[in-house]
């Protein structure tokens, strides 16, 4: 059986012979566990793959997204980054002002796909692929207009919060379609609802908003017969009845910041859970014998006949044998 037909089984539900492995190693990882990282991706090789973003044209991106210093994205936006393989934050917003939206411009480059290369990478591989573009009308608002006043803006509705959200959807739709008729498995859409205990917005204002884009998003990623998966971080258990309703088959989210019990009672066998192990305490500060006790959990009280992706993530504060013991303990699991 390939990595591929591995994934489908498990967002399908069909008793998949093994529980399908996901590493997102970050470049903080590769810059300062460069031999770790290498041995736990030979050891335990992914089932599920990014494609690269390969376009026509460049993005017109000045600096590196990981990179210390200053980084100017695709849409404009200026991210100041302090410190080498973590990617920095938004100070300033682009659009300060409603009348800023005249001279905004979606980056048409990211819609001019090089078709070819994108499928000659799909078909090299037997890996389940995702899209190398990134589906984030939250996170990009909040990126134009800085986060503190994204959170004023969704409470007043002014013309011009709504106007954005409107260029934000037509683009990202656009963006849905090229890379659906690609020959890539799922699109992946990524926005961060979560604090830690309590949504960064009521679930009201999520279903009034941005719940429709998604809706949209997902009609168009099966009109050409792919799969959705979503990453958000952060307590989001009130709307991941929303996201399964919209057609999200695979979410990415922080389950140790939520009531895993409650999430399995509420979720298991309806949508699959894309990882995590917790990257905030238990990678970090866990015993080996923690860790393989947190594996044991996901698997106990979300695994239904699949449904669940050995995803782990490789990052800031992560002891790399804590990373190798989450994949070697779900190795060891029965399906």
């Amino acid at each position: 059986m390939t990595s591929r037909e591995l994934v489908y089984q498990t967002l399908e539900f069909e008793n998949p012979s093994r529980i399908p492995r996901h590493l997102w190693l970050l470049p903080w990882a590769e810059k300062k566990y460069p031999k770790e990282a290498a041995s736990i991706s030979i050891k335990y090789p992914d089932d599920i793959v990014q494609v690269p973003g390969l376009y026509k044209k460049p993005l017109p991106m000045v600096g590196g997204k990981f990179a210390g210093g200053v980084f100017r994205d695709e849409w404009g936006c200026t991210f100041t980054n302090l410190e080498d393989g973590l990617m920095g934050i938004v100070t300033e917003a682009l659009v300060k002002d409603w009348s800023d939206l005249a001279d905004l411009r979606p980056p048409e480059e990211s819609l001019q796909l090089d078709t070819d290369a994108i499928n000659r990478f799909c078909k090299s591989s037997d890996k389940f692929t995702y899209a190398g573009s990134i589906v984030r009308p939250f996170e990009r608002f909040q990126f134009i207009r800085n986060m503190e006043q994204s959170f004023i803006d969704v409470i007043l509705e002014e013309d011009g919060y709504l106007e954005l959200l409107d260029i934000l959807h037509k683009h990202f739709c656009k963006e849905v379609e090229v890379w659906a008729q690609t020959d890539i498995d799922a699109i992946f859409l990524m926005d961060d609802w979560g604090t830690q205990h309590a949504m960064m917005v009521s679930p009201e204002v999520f279903r009034k908003r941005f719940k429709p884009m998604y809706r949209d998003y997902s009609e168009i990623a099966r009109q050409y017969g792919k799969k959705v998966f979503m990453h958000s971080d952060g307590y989001i258990t009130e709307i991941i009845e929303d996201l399964i309703e919209v057609g999200v088959d695979a979410l990415n989210s922080q389950i140790f910041c939520m009531d895993m019990g409650e999430l399995g009672e509420r979720y298991k066998g309806r949508i699959s859970f894309w990882g995590e192990i917790d990257r905030q305490d238990i990678l970090p500060n866990a015993t080996k014998e923690e860790i393989r006790e947190a594996v044991e959990k996901v698997y106990h009280y979300l695994y239904d006949r699949g449904g669940v992706i050995a995803q782990c993530e490789f990052g800031p504060g992560a002891k790399p044998e804590n990373v190798e013991e989450v994949f070697k303990t779900w190795n060891k699991m029965g399906t």
